[in-house]
């Protein structure tokens, strides 16, 4: 199906050629001056220099070849040469028709699909998620929505911190209080119990008591280093209690991201990769790539374009442990090995940009992915609270991510509690649904690379450019539908009909451009132009709605118009509001 972009670029291109002219010059775009048009073409200006003649001739020409268009009703050439469109009502209610009758409103799946990982979310083992996570995991899953809605397959790795330190002091603090543990015991042979020896609530006591420990006593640090090389060179104990954090975390982090309606298809984290470490240092080596410097073995990676510097990528201290850098290559080679995927979109903070070029270089020049394999970093800015500091409790301490939801979900249970009508299950229902709006357009509306204020008071007011804001057109929306039913009629099978008031077309205009957006803004890893998108739409909505009488029209043919240009707008909110990771209640 043509949009309605393409339909007004092959009319103009048209008209361009029937004067005479190239038709490369005929691009219409919209308008920056919406009082005055609602589409533009600039050609007559370039053409001019080729044609060697005055801009407004050429623009004067096309005009009049436009004057009896099906899909115009006005072109007027005005100085110095531009050209302003107003497409005709009849044109733009026809093409509402097709968006309305075709499978996902007119947009095709892309015709060269394409198999994307994204490595989003990145919490760590044994430590609850806290305001930090929220970015990476939001910013994520809108992605690989936004990917899966325009055909690709679109693979979400949770890739979790399993392997660090953080184990080995895990492994350390529970042997001082329970040392009796079969795990700990060098000659036991049997089976390890199948229950962990900890619940998530001593699990996530336990890390901060043995890190607090380790920053005092330098014996219980190198301890903490003992057990953590152990364990990544093969301790059967030792990798029987890692497999118990794992499950019991998992579960927890399951849950947690859950409520944020956050899902990955992959549950890696950093121990997966460890076993395509020897193979891939063994070929770093052989092939010259690596060398040793400072006792530590590195790979070379600054360029002569480098403005800046850029250190070697460590692959392997000085002990022959392995470190961030070296998991992460490792997890490129097991996902290259694995998925074969086109692209792997990294979600993380801005702020590790030097470290991801040294990862994404290394693993280009030593032939770890594929050369038109595409490693892509999205760097976003920080959550900051309203004195513009990274986000905090009252304390100053940092806030768990359940903590934050439910402290959302009590405003808005507070504001959803004055509707009389709702009972308590279902205003609780409900402001968990609202609250989520709150927390993910909140973010998702800021350019993922910019920093932003987490205003609670704002993201949870039913006005202005908010998620509740969006859901209460989109619920208003459906009541007006559901009052329309109420009377007994039907408009299936109706047509839209052409703008009979400047809202009306205002309203159309915005419908129009869903065509390829998402697609778009997938393109760009731009996930805000999404929630641009919808709030214009709601604006021209409640514009709309606000100017019109819809259930009290008389005109019954009039009426099935209106009723099924809502239809058409409330699925498409509804269809932007999915690919963000929310969704609308049926009232509030």
């Amino acid at each position: 199906m043509k949009n309605l972009m393409e339909q007004m670029n092959e009319e103009v291109m048209c008209a361009f050629t029937a004067c005479g002219y190239d038709g490369k010059y005929a691009r219409v775009t919209v308008s920056n001056r919406l009082d005055l048009c609602e589409f533009q073409c600039n050609g007559a200006l370039a053409a001019a220099k080729e044609y060697k003649k005055a801009p407004m001739a050429i623009a004067l020409e096309t005009a009049q070849k436009l004057e009896n268009s099906p899909v115009f009703s006005a072109a007027e050439a005005v100085k110095p040469g531009f050209l302003n469109l107003k497409v005709k009502e009849s044109c733009l209610a026809d093409y509402l028709c097709q968006m309305m009758e075709s499978e996902d409103y007119g947009n095709e799946k892309t015709a060269h699909p394409k198999t994307v990982m994204i490595d989003y979310g990145g919490p760590n083992i044994a430590k609850p998620l806290h305001v930090g996570h929220l970015r990476s995991a939001v910013i994520g899953e809108s992605i690989k929505r936004m990917g899966s809605y325009a055909g690709h397959h679109m693979i979400g790795d949770v890739h979790m911190g399993d392997w660090g330190l953080q184990m080995g002091l895990i492994i350390t603090e529970l042997q001082e209080r329970k040392p009796q543990l079969s795990y700990f015991d060098d000659g036991f042979e049997g089976e390890y119990p199948k229950e962990a020896p900890f619940t998530i609530s001593e699990l996530e006591e336990i890390y901060p008591t043995a890190s607090g420990k380790s920053k005092e006593d330098e014996d219980y640090k190198e301890r903490a280093m003992q057990a953590t090389y152990e364990l990544q060179h093969g301790r059967r104990g030792y990798g029987a209690l890692l497999n118990h954090i794992l499950n019991v975390s998992v579960t927890d982090l399951k849950k947690n991201y859950e409520n944020l309606n956050v899902s990955f298809e992959l549950w890696k984290g950093e121990s997966d990769a460890q076993p395509y470490i020897p193979e891939m240092v063994r070929k770093m080596k052989e092939d010259g790539f690596a060398y040793i410097s400072e006792g530590a073995l590195v790979v070379d990676v600054k360029e002569e374009t480098d403005t800046k510097e850029v250190p070697p990528c460590m692959i392997l201290k000085s002990d022959g442990a392995s470190l961030y850098n070296t998991t992460d290559l490792a997890t490129i080679v097991e996902r290259m090995e694995n998925w074969h995927p086109a692209e792997i979109i990294y979600v993380v903070d801005k702020r590790q940009e030097l470290y991801f070029t040294q990862i994404f270089r290394c693993a280009r020049k030593t032939g770890l992915v594929d050369a038109d394999t595409k490693l892509t970093f999205l760097g976003f800015g920080t959550m900051n609270g309203s004195n513009g500091k990274p986000f905090k409790t009252r304390e100053g301490g940092v806030m768990r991510l359940s903590a934050l939801l439910e402290d959302i979900n009590g405003q808005m249970y507070r504001k959803i509690s004055e509707n009389q009508t709702m009972s308590e299950a279902e205003a609780a229902e409900t402001a968990k649904v609202v609250a989520l709006s709150a927390v993910k357009y909140g973010d998702l509306s800021n350019q993922a690379s910019k920093d932003y204020i987490f205003d609670i008071e704002r993201f949870t007011s039913f006005e202005g450019n908010t998620g509740p804001y969006l859901l209460y057109t989109i619920v208003r929306i459906k009541s007006i539908l559901k009052k329309y039913e109420q009377t007994g009629k039907s408009a299936e099978g109706k047509k839209i009909l052409p703008a009979d008031s400047a809202s009306a077309k205002a309203l159309m205009l915005e419908v129009s451009r869903f065509h390829g957006m998402i697609a778009a803004a997938f393109d760009e890893l731009a996930p805000h132009k999404v929630c641009a998108y919808l709030y214009d739409l709601a604006n021209a909505f409640n514009h709309f709605y606000h100017e019109t009488k819809i259930l009290a029209q008389d005109d019954e043919h009039v009426q099935a118009g209106y009723i099924q240009l809502l239809h058409l707008c409330k699925g498409i909110m509804e269809t932007c509001i999915d690919v963000l990771g929310f969704s609308a209640p049926e009232r509030m």
